[in-house]
């Protein structure tokens, strides 16, 4: 959530910055119901402070033998109004409150200009891009090929976008999550947690999917009010909902690995074929709580720490800058990882998005009231928060599939995940080997 200090004394740089991002919002309405809600205030007080003055007198009248009716009267004509302030600004401030959640975060000045991935801006590149001396399968055909992935039979179980893995295929997700698990835990001082895959409604909203993305994204337990998760990033940024954390705790590094669930539609044709577009896959978070001085450094180093699992692999891919029109909901700035998918766009190869690693500043903090108190003792201030996959499974999958594959239908597996594997160092066709279960 914003401050709402920056719609009053910057109110144009709040209009621009959202339509920077393609959002709309009726700012000024926003601004007029606080405006009456400031004015109820000091109405309150001047009626509170004549309810104070008017009591005296009833007092002082009673104690003399006074008559008091009138003040009485007039002491219950000052309530009434006092009670109608009450409720009208209490209904402003909820209705304020409850516009402010649909306004998106605003991008940090250093963000690129632009309105589609087209204005995005290549930030790096590592590994080389595979070579063939074959026409290389696409990730489904292999899955099918190598009986890895079955497709047919999930979608009888819930329907298409709604994958299963079989064999091999399920260990080397398996292996996967607990590769960049140890890696992320061992090598990069991440804790671990296994939070539940279900939330509540507001440790939804404080992440900033709740309410504008209700209706578009989120599967809900309509009886218990409850939501499927669409990333470990939900129940991690509520888990200090509500503290004030000392500034010797900061920062604080979370992984989890978590099943996702979206209502992604997607769209017909060769997209939503394999492993590309799912209603539910499987995903590692890296998420850090941190001082605002710290938050661009803690960004890098988390972007270094996803990009870490691609260059163990052995996979080419590419880190990008996101443009304004490109940021998400609630993201300052991103760095989107895209790894290479060899086989993909007719032979040609395709970038897949495997992470989206951003600074929210203090947005998520504000919606889930997480602060810290200053080393030197000052006032509490809102942290900032930072996340990214690290990384997420479906298309790093793919791209495994794609760039270790072998004329033969074989699929090499990493040197990295090998141990986890048992020492298997492909998954072959059935009926060259029976070694891959």
């Amino acid at each position: 959530m914003l401050d709402i200090r920056l719609l009053r004394e910057q109110t144009d740089r709040v209009r621009r910055a959202i339509a920077d991002k393609g959002d709309e919002a009726d700012v000024q309405f926003i601004l007029d119901l606080d405006t009456r809600r400031r004015e109820i205030i000091p109405a309150r007080d001047r009626l509170r402070a004549r309810q104070n003055e008017v009591g005296r007198d009833i007092g002082r009248r009673k104690k003399s033998g006074e008559d008091a009716t009138e003040r009485i009267r007039e002491m219950s004509e000052v309530k009434a109004k006092l009670q109608a302030l009450d409720e009208e600004e209490k209904k402003l401030t909820a209705e304020r409150d409850r516009l402010m959640l649909y306004l998106p975060n605003l991008p940090l000045d250093d963000v690129p200009s632009g309105n589609d991935e087209s204005d995005n801006v290549v930030v790096r590149e590592w590994g080389e891009k595979p070579a063939f001396d074959f026409t290389p399968r696409e990730h489904w055909e292999l899955g099918e090929k190598l009986e890895i992935l079955d497709l047919q039979r999930a979608a009888r179980l819930t329907g298409s976008g709604w994958p299963m893995l079989r064999g091999a295929g399920a260990r080397l997700q398996h292996a996967l999550i607990q590769f960049m698990l140890e890696t992320h835990t061992r090598e990069h001082g991440y804790i671990e947690l296994f939070p539940p895959f279900v939330c509540n409604r507001q440790t939804v909203q404080n992440t900033g999917q709740l309410p504008k993305f209700e209706e578009t994204d989120l599967y809900r337990v309509e009886s218990d009010d409850l939501f499927l998760i669409t990333t470990a990033e939900v129940p991690l940024t509520s888990v200090h909902a509500g503290e004030t954390l000392s500034a010797d705790e900061l920062p604080i590094s979370y992984t989890a690995y978590t099943a996702c669930f979206r209502r992604e539609a997607g769209a017909a044709g060769r997209d939503t074929r394999g492993l590309m577009r799912l209603h539910q896959f499987e995903k590692v978070e890296l998420f850090k709580i941190v001082r605002p001085d710290d938050a661009r450094a803690a960004l890098e180093d988390l972007t270094r720490h996803a990009e870490t699992i691609l260059q163990r692999l052995g996979l080419h891919y590419r880190v990008v800058e996101l443009c304004r029109g490109e940021l998400g909901f609630s993201a300052a700035k991103t760095y989107d990882i895209e790894v290479f998918a060899p086989a993909r766009n007719q032979g040609e190869g395709e970038y897949l998005e495997v992470s989206s690693c951003s600074i929210f500043t203090d947005f998520q903090a504000r919606r889930a009231d997480i602060r810290y108190r200053p080393a030197d003792g000052g006032k509490p201030r809102y942290c900032y928060t930072i996340n990214g996959s690290g990384t997420a499974l479906p298309r790093l999958m793919i791209a495994l599939l794609e760039t270790y594959q072998q004329p033969d239908g074989s699929v090499l597996m990493p040197a990295a995940i090998r141990p986890t594997l048992g020492g298997l160092e492909s998954i072959k066709p059935p009926r060259s080997s029976s070694g891959q279960s």
